[in-house]
């Protein structure tokens, strides 16, 4: 069975906000999640991407029976293509800091150089595994981008230098099949985003998927099945905890 983690923006963007990750680590914790995903763009202050305040974190989640996610919204490449190694570097000290397993980015411009000889070095000796979402832009969001990119590590011998967080819904904004996505890159999936997506152009957002989503339902299928899965989609703010219970169970069994 796959480790269900629960995204803190699940939890709603204005309460990670007014208190902070810690607020939620316990309605994540009584849910039945294994895990918990730290988003950085909910920080109310820099101050909470310190040495200090990420391992204090830490040190909750894991006494909560939680372990983690560090989601950041830097991408790995530039707009140009190249490799931002700066973001690479000072997003990894941060994941480590908490005590993360995964480190997630943006993809960003890649544009056919993988860089890889630098990416592995400057992943060398992290605890966190770099990971890559796909976004909800088309630069970033691409499924030919992806294909290029695992392509390019593999031709350069460094097959597994990074892994991907395969979103459901995200593919859906840049217009891209999700379904034609699992297929292609399901290799190379370690972690999963899941979420349904309603509405249409400027106005599409994330919702909670039906019980049997057929779209999300076939998605999973294909997907390797023992990956964590993040529910990443708003719970209920009226029953925050028993939304949480009930769409934990139901994605374990997903």
């Amino acid at each position: 069975m796959a480790d269900i983690v629960i995204v803190a923006s699940a939890f709603g963007i204005d309460r990670v906000r007014r208190e902070g990750h810690l607020g939620c680590v316990g309605t994540a914790a009584s849910s039945g999640a294994a895990g918990f995903e730290v988003r950085r763009e909910l920080f109310a202050s820099e101050q909470d991407a310190s040495a200090d305040a990420l391992a204090a974190l830490g040190r909750a989640l894991a006494d909560a029976g939680l372990w983690s996610v560090y989601s950041t919204p830097a991408t790995l490449y530039t707009d140009a293509g190249a490799l931002d190694a700066a973001a690479l570097t000072s997003a990894l000290a941060e994941a480590d800091a908490l005590g993360a397993r995964f480190v997630k980015f943006q993809l960003g411009g890649f544009a056919g150089d993988a860089h890889a000889d630098t990416l592995v070095a400057l992943s060398r000796g992290a605890r966190a595994r770099v990971l890559v979402e796909n976004g909800q832009l088309a630069l970033g969001g691409s499924l030919a981008q992806f294909r290029a990119l695992f392509a390019a590590l593999d031709a350069a011998g460094a097959a597994g230098a990074l892994g991907m967080t395969f979103d459901i819904g995200n593919w859906q904004w840049p217009g891209e099949a999700p379904l034609d996505a699992a297929l292609a890159l399901a290799p190379y999936v370690e972690y999963i985003h899941c979420k349904a997506v309603e509405g249409s152009g400027a106005r599409m957002f994330a919702v909670a998927p039906a019980p049997r989503d057929p779209l999300v339902a076939a998605v999973l299928a294909q997907l390797p099945h023992d990956v964590p899965r993040g529910i990443e989609f708003p719970l209920d703010a009226a029953d925050c905890a028993g939304d949480a219970r009930d769409r934990v169970a139901w994605l374990e069994a997903a």
